[in-house]
Formats: C-alpha cells, sequence, structure tokens
C-alpha cells in the first residue's frame, strides 16, 4: 500500500478499552495522539497508573461483569475487618503480659505456641473434613468464614478479662482462625476463576493482594490513631469493635450477593428447576444467584448425595431391579434414611450429571413439601420410595431436554458443573430391551 504523500489520519491503535490513540501524518510527519471515546477526554496519567498497579491487565472484558462491585465491597470489608485485628492483636499481648512486670516470658511463649499448634491442627482437620465442599459452596463458605474469623477476635478481646481462662479462649480462637484462613483462602480461589475470563487467574490473584495490601495500609495508618484511643479503656474497645464488625458483616454479605456464577451448584440448580416446572420459564444466573442463599445450612431435611456407594443403596438383586424400572440411564437413584442418594455410572457424562442431580432436586422437593402447584404434583401422591422413583423416571424423560436446551440459551455453564459430586463410579449390567 503507497501511503507517500498521504496526510490525515493513517491509524489507530487501543489498548483493551481503556487507552486509544491515533496516528496522523502532518506535514510529512508522523503524530501519535492519544483520543478520547465519544468527545470524551482522555483519562489522566494518575488515573492510568492506578488502574495498571490495582486491576488485571485488560480490565474489564479480561474479568467478569460483578468484579468491580465484589473488589469495592471486599475491599471495605478487609478495611474493617484489620482495624478489628488491631483491637484483638493488642488485647492479645495483654494477655500474655506486656506490660506486667509480674509475667514471664517463657508464660507468654507457652501460650503463643500452644494457639500456635491447635490452630494447625483445625487447619488440617477442617480441610481434611469440608475441602470438597468449599467448590460447590463457595458463597456460603466465603461468608461462614468472615463471621467465624469476627467470633474468633471477639474471643481475643474478651480474653484478657478471663485470666484463669486465658490460654484456653485464645486456643480456641486460633483454631477458629485456621478454619478461616482455610475457607477463605479456598472460596477467594474460586471465585477468582470464575472472575477469570482469559484465564489470567495469576494475574486476578496478584492485583487482589496488592488491593489487599493498599487496604492493610490504610488500616494500619488509623490503627495508630486507634491505639492511644483504647488502651486501658475495656468499654471502648467493645464499641468500636461492634462497630468495625457491623461493617464488616455487612459489607461481606453485599460482597457475595453481589457475585453471579454461571456455573450450576445444587442450590442454583434446585432455583432454577423449581421456577421452569412452575411456569416454563429460565431464570437467567443474576436472577438466580440473587435467590440463591447465602447463609450455611449445617443440616437439611431432605439432603442429596451425590455419587455414593451401590452398596450403600443396593442390597440384593431385587433392589437393583427395581432401580431400574423406566430406567435407561447412567445413574441410580434410591430415597434411604431420609436422603436421596444417587449411584453414578463410570461412562457418564456432564449431562448425566446435570440430569441426575434435578431428579434428585425433585424427589426431594416432593419429599419435603408437597407441590400442588408444579408439574411435581403427579410425584406427590405416590407413596411407596421405589414408585416415587420410577414416576420421577419418566417426569424427567419428558422435561429435561428442553430444560437443559433452555439453561443453555440463558448462558448457563453446561460443560462442567459446581455439583458436590463424591467420586465413587460404577458399572452395572443394564436392563436387556
Amino acid at each position: 500500500m503507497e501511503m507517500e504523500g498521504a496526510e490525515g489520519l493513517i491509524a489507530t491503535e487501543k489498548f483493551g478499552s481503556q487507552e486509544k490513540w491515533s496516528y496522523q501524518v502532518k506535514s510529512g510527519r508522523m503524530k501519535r495522539e492519544r483520543v478520547g471515546e465519544d468527545g470524551e477526554k482522555p483519562s489522566s496519567s494518575i488515573t492510568a497508573a492506578f488502574k495498571s498497579v490495582f486491576l488485571p491487565q485488560g480490565y474489564p472484558e479480561s474479568v467478569s461483569e460483578d468484579y468491580l462491585q465484589y473488589q469495592l465491597w471486599d475491599t471495605l470489608q478487609a478495611f474493617s475487618s484489620s482495624l478489628s485485628g488491631t483491637l484483638a492483636t493488642q488485647a492479645s499481648l495483654r494477655g500474655v503480659g506486656v506490660g506486667n512486670q509480674e509475667a514471664t516470658v517463657a508464660a507468654a511463649t507457652v501460650t503463643w505456641l500452644l494457639r500456635d499448634g491447635t490452630g494447625m491442627l483445625g487447619r488440617i482437620l477442617f480441610a481434611w473434613l469440608k475441602g470438597s465442599k468449599l467448590d460447590s459452596e463457595a458463597k456460603k463458605w466465603r461468608l461462614f468464614a468472615d463471621i467465624l474469623n469476627d467470633i474468633a477476635m471477639f474471643m481475643e478481646i474478651a480474653a484478657p478479662h478471663f485470666p484463669p481462662f486465658f490460654t484456653l479462649i485464645v486456643c480456641i480462637a486460633g483454631i477458629f482462625k485456621s478454619i478461616v484462613g482455610v475457607a477463605g483462602g479456598a472460596t477467594r480461589a474460586a471465585l477468582t476463576v470464575h472472575q477469570a475470563r482469559r484465564n489470567n487467574m495469576a494475574d486476578i490473584s496478584a492485583k487482589d493482594g496488592s488491593q489487599e495490601t493498599l487496604v492493610n495500609l490504610a488500616g494500619l495508618l488509623v490503627s495508630l490513631v486507634l491505639i492511644p484511643l483504647v488502651t486501658n479503656n475495656p468499654v471502648l474497645t467493645f464499641i468500636l469493635f461492634f462497630g468495625f464488625t457491623v461493617l464488616h458483616l455487612f459489607a461481606n454479605y453485599k460482597a457475595v450477593r453481589s457475585v453471579v456464577m454461571e456455573t450450576l451448584n445444587e442450590a442454583r440448580l434446585s432455583i432454577i428447576l423449581h421456577q421452569y416446572l412452575l411456569d416454563g420459564r429460565i431464570l437467567s444466573p443474576a436472577e438466580a444467584n440473587q435467590r440463591e442463599p447465602v447463609v450455611l445450612e449445617f443440616k437439611r431435611k431432605v439432603p442429596i448425595r451425590l455419587g455414593v456407594r451401590l452398596g450403600d443403596i443396593i442390597k440384593d438383586p431385587q433392589e437393583l431391579q427395581l432401580a431400574l424400572k423406566n430406567n435407561n440411564k447412567s445413574y441410580i437413584i434410591r430415597v434411604q434414611n431420609g436422603s436421596v442418594c444417587v449411584c453414578l455410572a463410570a461412562d457418564a457424562s456432564v449431562g448425566d450429571e446435570i440430569m441426575a442431580a434435578c431428579q434428585a432436586v425433585c424427589i426431594s422437593a416432593v419429599l419435603h413439601k408437597p407441590q400442588p402447584d408444579s408439574a411435581l404434583r403427579q410425584l406427590c401422591n405416590t407413596r411407596d420410595s421405589w414408585e416415587l422413583v420410577s414416576e420421577s423416571h419418566k417426569l424427567i424423560d419428558r422435561i429435561f431436554q428442553p430444560f437443559l436446551t433452555g439453561i443453555e440459551r440463558a448462558k448457563w455453564q453446561t460443560d462442567r458443573t459446581l455439583l458436590d459430586w463424591d467420586e465413587w463410579r460404577v458399572e452395572w449390567r443394564k436392563k436387556s430391551h
């Protein structure tokens, strides 16, 4: 292409959606100029530097749409938590004898070691018991972790007022904080996977660390003002702590509420399916996430167990025949001991997993509360558990394919899920036709 003698605009370039530049030829010389979009003035160099330091490269296209709102609320909760932590640290130091001439270094060291040791054991035990649950219910465990962190800090502030039980209290608080470390770190990683839109999880995690460091630095500066005020003033300490705690919990609730995840876990799948059975409408990710509960439930009335062993639900060949009635799918379902149990075949696909979870949700809903106004009403009159399973197979055969097509159109992810499947997979002799 001949460019000799060309005047005016010859090329444009942009850096993501944040910067746009033009190349123009004037008097035979090429000049590069920054331009604003739609008549807007280009952002200042300070703003651009701030974004470069604290936001992922390619923002906002490289992250999910809920990124900014979540990070703003997360920043506020981190700031309030930093101030609460300062009050708790001061109380802990006073409790182990800082400023007390009668206290010994050995006693303080033993207390600190016991607190750290019990915390390490608690971290290992919690990761073993609940580690697999943190992906599927990231929002609930994220909020739970921050509530538990506030409880732990309250115990540390209160501990010096109960000298005979100080070591016991700080050890329990240490266990709570170790659980917070596991749950908070793991759920933050799960949310980072959700936020990353260009496989840029490392960049998002690094910039989140920078944001948190900046917030902690601000908290440190404010703490320098607070410490002289609260020293030897327990009433003011508790008043400030409760104020910071309220702010912390509110910001955390708003943060997890702002997250819009497109992957299906049991709660979101249940919400979407029930709405579909009620009026045939498929909820968007934003609508379903707004309805999703974010408070952890420790006991459900009709729990669903996914990926159980065959021997847990089938005791003899006759029961296997009952389980395969009206069933040519890659899973077996049974209602047992008040739970809906699903046994998955070794060759089951992600679509089979979603179908099995949908059927389990239907059965659980019928057992928990009759559904006279939805498509589940035909299952409500079934008394025998095996007959209920058989009728649910007919229902799921009729509704699942249109339902799956609908959630794909609504931009739900169907190539992977966050359903809480255990690892057991079974191969059984299918029924001959």
